[in-house]
């Protein structure tokens, strides 16, 4: 049987396109159905720190009434895997990068504390099953617009998801 999480963190390369709109909308979608979760996000890599989300991102998830402008790219840190109870990867290579991550700090993580589960963010999404979430940040509209319809259809599986929980 699945815990139903209470903090999420989303996962992505630089935390500027595709982690911070799954943030807004895996929260969004939680909360109209019901669910309170303490959601953020995070990249594997530290190339934008303190930067506000790609300005294309933005532009295209308030299109779809999500507001990104108050979020601000931060790096995953060892904490992470403590505090967060899930933590999803928006691709196969940035889950592949937290197993590796949380393989080298497994040892010093105190055997008492909890572990943060690790998962693709497609892991229960019927349209995009278990599909990497593309990157848009060298495309054109399109691909931002298809990580928003994305992210929507996986953010809702993981609802429904955890909703048969309850």
């Amino acid at each position: 049987m699945t815990v139903i999480p209470s903090r999420v963190l989303c996962v992505c390369l630089g935390n500027i396109c595709r982690s911070p709109t799954a943030e807004v909308i895996l929260k969004t979608i939680a909360e109209r159905s019901g669910l309170q979760l303490a959601v953020d996000s995070a990249g594997t890599s530290n190339y934008h720190p303190s930067v506000a989300p790609d300005r294309r991102s933005q532009h295209h998830a308030l299109q779809h009434g999500y507001d990104l402008s108050a979020l601000k790219a931060r790096q995953v840190c060892d904490r992470d895997f403590i505090e967060f109870d899930l933590i999803l990867a928006m691709d196969h290579a940035n889950l592949s990068d937290l197993q590796n991550w949380l393989l080298r700090i497994a040892p010093q993580i105190n055997k008492e504390r909890s572990i943060a589960k690790l998962a693709l963010m497609s892991e229960h999404d019927p349209v995009y099953p278990l599909q990497s979430v593309p990157d848009p940040y060298y495309g054109e509209a399109y691909d931002f617009e298809r990580v928003i319809h994305q992210i929507e259809s996986s953010a809702s599986a993981w609802v429904r998801h955890w909703k048969k929980q309850i």
